[in-house]
């Protein structure tokens, strides 16, 4: 079976781009997972798809997703 890695970077050669590097991929499955726990589970790969719409870094677009994730938590 194909790791995740090798995906991403097949992929990304497909795409004609890099694949993110080990850190910008952690902060990527980290924002995942806060869009999947504070919504619901769709809105991961949606959120993945806005940070490279937006052309935020994965960094950034995490810590924006903790603080939605708050924002939200305390509104409930």
């Amino acid at each position: 079976m194909t790791t995740a890695t090798e995906w991403a970077e097949q992929f990304a050669k497909a795409l004609g781009t890099t694949a993110p590097s080990e850190e910008e991929a952690d902060a990527l499955l980290g924002l995942a997972g806060i869009a999947a726990h504070a919504s619901e589970r769709t809105a991961a790969p949606l959120s993945a798809w806005i940070v490279g719409r937006a052309g935020a870094s994965p960094a950034e677009a995490k810590d924006a997703a903790r603080r939605l994730a708050a924002k939200l938590e305390s509104e409930s």
